[in-house]
């Protein structure tokens, strides 16, 4: 392959996704608007209709202002590959550090934090507009900069050492640097997985035990009943930043905790709490969260090895443009083009999330009542303002759960033959 062909290939896939993802907004803008007259009827004694104008009018919001944000994210990714801006940075910290190894680092982190810095004004639009504008935002804006300067410091304490090791093994463990690499790579993640329950979540939440008595006992008769043991049953301020709830797992092996936001405990009947907590306790005895770890090993796996054929390749640096060949500039440059070339798979990866969460809540049917899981769901869909209606096509590629009636149609029925 040559430089001209393979920049063309880039280029017609960078449009043809574009116009993919166009289509795909135009469409739930279109659906949502043509079902926005009247509740669906298997809601319709649940959901009033002013909150049913309100998850449609939401979703046409933020669908809207993420077509912009596909716009600037093409420009933006032509800017710094064919537009010249990686190869000018490259050329600027060249000109700053006389060491390659610290030169390749400072050019990958002048990168990400120009794009970080200029897709500022997106989030800021999204958190104190959009996101206030339908009752749901609490950040601040003091908040909103000490959570920047916190992740900036975790980046630079975590990501920086990680950078340096993985160009380094790059240069220097010869043509298999990419099992090496690989190595580290999920070294890094499985330390991650261990203490950012206890050491990095804490830093931007608060986390107290459960307080109430009647509701823990409750959840560890559920536990027991299911066979599952954690570190602990807590409570996170999420009312600090949303009004959005919600209840997660965090943690592995014997770190692992149970999460709940304030707001989702604040909503919910006791009973409901312990349906959605038989949920995400499916998640775990399906060993879907495992699947999802091998899974992502595995493909990290094939991607480093991906990049070791292109590592050489002129075409490849010179079809971005970048006349510089470098590890830190091959790794750069493949990190920023792979999504172009794999768009094309999200159906795939949101059909293997939805299936997890059908196996979830036949669990949760299993050892609570189904009704639970369905009236939690109805409220959490409409205090979260999540359209009943979704355009199916859209939902094949984005959604990770199932659409609203179908999953509520599933536990009714799953209720029915218990």
């Amino acid at each position: 392959m040559n430089t001209t062909q393979f920049a063309a290939i880039f280029v017609a896939a960078l449009l043809a996704n574009t116009v993919i993802k166009l289509w795909l907004a135009w469409r739930q803008l279109d659906h949502v608007a043509a079902h926005r007259a009247e509740v669906p009827a298997a809601f319709r004694d649940s959901i009033s209709l002013e909150a049913h104008h309100k998850a449609a009018d939401y979703t046409h919001t933020q669908v809207s202002f993420g077509i912009l944000n596909i716009l600037f994210d093409v420009a933006l990714l032509l800017g710094f590959t064919l537009g010249g801006g990686i190869q000018w940075l490259s050329d600027w910290t060249t000109g700053m550090f006389d060491n390659a190894l610290v030169q390749g680092v400072a050019v990958i982190v002048a990168v990400l934090m120009l794009q970080s810095l200029l897709e500022i004004p997106f989030d800021l639009y999204r958190i104190f507009k959009i996101e206030a504008r339908y009752g749901f935002n609490k950040m601040t804006l003091r908040l909103y900069l000490i959570d920047g300067i916190k992740g900036l410091l975790l980046g630079a304490a975590f990501g920086l050492p990680l950078l340096f090791g993985v160009l380094w093994l790059m240069g220097r463990m010869g043509d298999l640097w990419w099992l090496y690499v690989w190595g580290v790579w999920v070294t890094f993640n499985l330390l991650m997985l261990f203490i950012y329950p206890a050491y990095i979540a804490p830093l931007f939440n608060k986390f107290e035990p459960m307080q109430d008595e009647t509701q823990r006992s409750r959840i560890e008769a559920l536990l027991a009943k299911c066979g599952f043991s954690s570190g602990g049953l807590f409570v996170m301020d999420g009312s600090k930043r949303s009004t959005h709830g919600n209840a997660y797992f965090t943690g592995f092996g014997k770190t692992k905790r149970i999460v709940f936001f304030d707001t989702l405990l604040q909503r919910l009947t006791p009973d409901e709490i312990d349906a959605v907590l038989a949920h995400e306790l499916g998640h775990f005895r399906k060993h879907h969260v495992l699947q999802r770890i091998a899974v992502t090993f595995a493909v990290s796996l094939g991607f480093l090895w991906g990049l070791a054929q292109l590592l050489h390749a002129e075409w490849f640096y010179q079809g971005l443009g970048v006349t510089t060949q470098t590890t830190a500039l091959a790794l750069l440059l493949f990190v920023m083009a792979l999504p172009v070339f794999t768009f094309l798979l999200h159906p795939l990866a949101s059909a293997w999330s939805r299936k997890h969460e059908f196996e979830a809540d036949d669990y949760a049917a299993t050892y609570t009542d189904a009704k639970n899981l369905v009236s939690a769901l109805v409220k959490l869909y409409q205090d979260n303002a999540k359209t009943l209606t979704p355009d199916p096509v859209y939902a094949t590629f984005y959604e990770s759960h199932p659409p609203a009636p179908i999953r509520i149609a599933h536990l009714q029925q799953k209720g029915e033959t218990k």
